[in-house]
């Protein structure tokens, strides 16, 4: 199904925008009168009868007098472009509905800083800061699977890398292989591994590397669903002043990953760090995560290679992750030159999912 909006000065002139551009079987969706003025339709259409609509009004090739043909600059409707990706990231209609309006507002011809610019307006974006001391500890939360080990150990290196003193700590004595996992990492970097099993011993562990520029803790993966796991991990996250990061992989089902970004974040976690970037195509279930959960975006792993470390995710960082490079190449290829024809009173018609 295809959704547009059509914006006019009056109820009668946008229904007849309606019926020109998605035929006689639209199906009005909803009607708004607009602050400064006119009103907006939303209209939807099957998409085999919006095929059926455009060949009955088109018109049959016929002998015409030659027309002069006029070169212009190829425009480009960034509302429309904004729409497009916002559909094929599988972006929930209602946030799509409002990041398409706060795109649309601003005066600018690149898609990309207009999209960057919706999300500032609606996100929060807080990347993971690097300084010498300071730092609180930081403890990696999440469902297993997620990549919290290899996030450990990318920021380690990071640090490492920067000259940084570093202590990890991990807390998963459970899961087959994953402290041998992390303790291979370490011994690569030349840095000691403290294990503890008990919020106490935690504690402990975070007096030993008070005077490390960056303490990292990894913890064994928790169902949010289990009221015993996530009891557990609570009592985890009372024993000192670190802060919990919850690492989400990109790829899940919108509401699923919601749901699982609540329920840590009925635990005091307030940022996001999303892995698994290379291997998803959709970001769209990220952006409802983050809206509906109020966490904000910090980093992001776009490889499974501890040496590539990762990404501080801004606006306009996170809106280029959602319009590849060919994209944008095709969207500024030339087009053909059109014949001059007398303008006529167009709809601003937006795509949405």
């Amino acid at each position: 199904m295809r959704l547009k909006s059509f914006h006019a000065k009056s109820m009668s002139e946008a229904m007849r925008m309606v019926r020109q551009t998605l035929g006689d079987d639209a199906i009005i969706v909803a009607t708004r009168e607009e602050d400064g003025g006119g009103v907006r339709v939303t209209a939807a259409v099957e998409d085999d009868d919006l095929l059926m609509a455009q060949a009955r009004t088109a018109q049959p090739t016929r002998t015409a007098r030659p027309v002069v043909v006029v070169e212009e600059e190829p425009e480009i409707d960034v509302g429309e472009v904004v729409a497009d990706v916002l559909h094929r990231h599988g972006v929930p209609a209602a946030l799509a509905e409002q990041l398409i309006d706060a795109a649309a507002g601003l005066d600018t011809d690149d898609p990309a800083l207009a999209l960057g610019a919706a999300l500032d307006s609606m996100f929060t974006f807080s990347p993971l800061q690097d300084r010498r001391g300071g730092n609180k500890p930081l403890i990696l939360v999440g469902p297993p699977g997620s990549g919290k080990t290899l996030i450990v150990a990318k920021l380690a290196a990071q640090a490492v890398f920067r000259k940084r003193s570093v202590g990890v700590i991990t807390t998963d004595t459970v899961r087959a292989g994953g402290m041998e996992q992390l303790a291979a990492f370490t011994r690569l970097m030349k840095i000691k591994l403290a294990t503890v099993e008990d919020p106490d011993a935690l504690a402990g562990a975070f007096e030993v590397s008070r005077g490390a520029d960056v303490v990292l803790v990894d913890t064994a993966g928790r169902n949010p669903y289990n009221r015993e796991d996530m009891a557990d991990l609570k009592a985890l996250l009372s024993a000192g002043v670190a802060e919990p990061i919850l690492v989400l992989p990109a790829g899940l089902d919108a509401m699923e990953a919601a749901d699982i970004a609540q329920s840590f974040k009925a635990l005091g976690v307030r940022r996001m760090l999303i892995t698994r970037l290379d291997m998803a195509r959709r970001l769209g279930s990220l952006l409802g995560t983050a809206h509906r959960s109020r966490m904000a975006f910090c980093n992001a792993s776009v490889s499974s290679k501890v040496a590539e470390g990762l990404t501080p995710l801004n606006p306009v960082a996170f809106a280029r992750l959602m319009m590849p490079a060919e994209d944008k190449a095709a969207r500024n290829r030339p087009k053909p030159a059109a014949p001059a024809k007398t303008k006529a009173v167009r709809s601003s018609s937006r795509t949405i999912p």
